[in-house]
């Protein structure tokens, strides 16, 4: 019996570990949506640029891939006649078979907001969503809204149309995650410091700017910055004493202390200010102030941030001070930004003071300006949508005129030498192959 008894139970065991607990998964397909609203200023003045010319906005990302809206103001089907405005949502990146969902939104402007929409979303597709194959796929409609309404219609207001856009990209993979899961929070270590230094526990060490007193911490300013590294424990000062600090205002001293400790930048109005018409003048804003102490203090994801605070107020009135900035404090990011952007619009950022200030003060940007143009002019042989520099010194000139100057662009150190008389001050429209002044 007792032979019996072990025999059962050790049979009982063998069951219980070959039990193995079933697996499961989903396979799961939906859309990573998201919208973009294109402002086209001046509609009055692009019609007649002809019919399957378009106006492109911006490219934006959604679902990892980049698209654009293109407007044909002269339609896009040669058979209408221009009696249609046409509209399309286009795929302006890599990609093969890209399925999406689409929306199309013309914004009625009027009081009783009677949108114009065309949308895929919240409806059963009998085929299935839309498949673009390439760069360049399109959807749309080519007779999207008759141009003699649309013109009569309160969808444009102040010779202003908005159009809106929604993209659905469809994506698909097996969801075998776990039931539960548990949260993490985000690390609060910055709080933790930023503690310290607010109630100045443990501090050793004093600054004095301009008469107010910081209280900090030696290991913790070593740890972020390799110039306080370097103070502290590789000069041969002792600096237990207070460090008088010359060259640096209270608030953005304090400024530079908050983001050591926390990593963040200090919460202040300047930052959350966006808009270059209201902007005051660029050596009185703290982000630029801010951003000459990330320089000194060897701060490179303060320089950034600082960078990116910049770039948001960039303006044919302001990109020639920020560019002069971005050089001096060595912001590399911000300066091709600037580059780029006054490359882009040149003839009237050539027009403002901030340019004649350049001119004076910071020869070799000059050169690094024809660079940036010169690559811009590449990249429109190649079929980009932007100006080309060329075509904007010749508004208001005759074909023979634009025609000279393109070819003088060509013949390499020739055309260079006409840029160069046109950044001094000479005019670049009466200049032509056989006359470079």
């Amino acid at each position: 019996m007792a032979s019996s008894h072990t025999n059962t139970n050790t049979n009982t065991n063998m069951n219980m570990s070959s039990k193995v607990l079933p697996s499961s998964s989903r396979f799961v397909t939906q859309t990573v949506n998201g919208s973009h609203q294109f402002l086209i200023k001046g509609y009055s003045l692009a019609k007649g640029i002809g019919v399957g010319k378009h106006i492109a906005s911006e490219n934006f990302t959604i679902g990892g891939y980049q698209w654009a809206i293109y407007f044909y103001p002269d339609g896009k089907n040669p058979e209408d006649n221009s009696a249609y405005v046409s509209v399309f949502i286009a795929l302006a990146s890599e990609g093969t078979d890209v399925r999406a969902l689409f929306e199309l939104t013309l914004v009625d402007q009027g009081p009783d907001g009677k949108h114009k929409v065309h949308s895929h979303f919240d409806r059963s597709l009998e085929s299935g969503p839309y498949t673009l194959k390439y760069r360049g796929s399109m959807w749309g409609y080519k007779r999207f809204y008759r141009r003699t309404m649309l013109e009569s219609s309160t969808f444009l207001k102040d010779d202003c149309l908005k159009i809106n856009c929604t993209v659905g990209v469809v994506v698909s993979a097996i969801d075998s995650s776990r039931l539960h899961s548990i949260h993490v929070p985000d690390s609060d270590i910055g709080a933790h410091f930023g503690m310290f230094l607010e109630n100045g526990e443990g501090s050793d060490v004093t600054f004095n700017v301009c008469g107010v007193k910081f209280r900090a911490h030696k290991l913790v300013l070593a740890a972020r910055s390799p110039e306080f590294e370097n103070e502290f424990f590789n000069a041969m000062e002792d600096h237990d004493h207070e460090i008088v600090v010359h060259d640096m205002e209270p608030k953005v001293f304090k400024a530079l202390l908050h983001f050591l400790y926390t990593d963040n930048l200090i919460e202040d109005e300047e930052f959350s200010e966006s808009s270059s018409s209201c902007m005051p003048s660029l050596s009185d804003i703290l982000a630029a102030k801010l951003l000459a102490a990330a320089d000194k203090y060897g701060l490179t994801r303060l320089r950034l941030m600082c960078e990116s605070v910049l770039c948001k107020d960039i303006s044919v009135n302001s990109v020639a001070n920020i560019l002069a900035l971005a050089d001096r404090y060595c912001a590399v990011e911000l300066k091709s930004v600037c580059l780029k952007f006054a490359a882009e619009n040149l003839v009237a950022v050539m027009e403002t003071d901030g340019f004649e200030l350049l001119k004076e003060n910071c020869p070799l940007l000059q050169s690094e300006l024809l660079k940036t143009v010169a690559g811009s002019e590449e990249e429109l042989s190649g079929g980009g949508k932007s100006q080309s520099v060329w075509a904007q010194f010749s508004d208001g000139g005759n074909s023979n005129d634009r025609r000279a100057r393109q070819q003088t662009l060509q013949n390499g150190e020739r055309g260079q030498r006409i840029w160069v008389q046109s950044l001094d001050g000479s005019d670049a429209r009466g200049m032509s192959p056989g006359h470079e002044g």
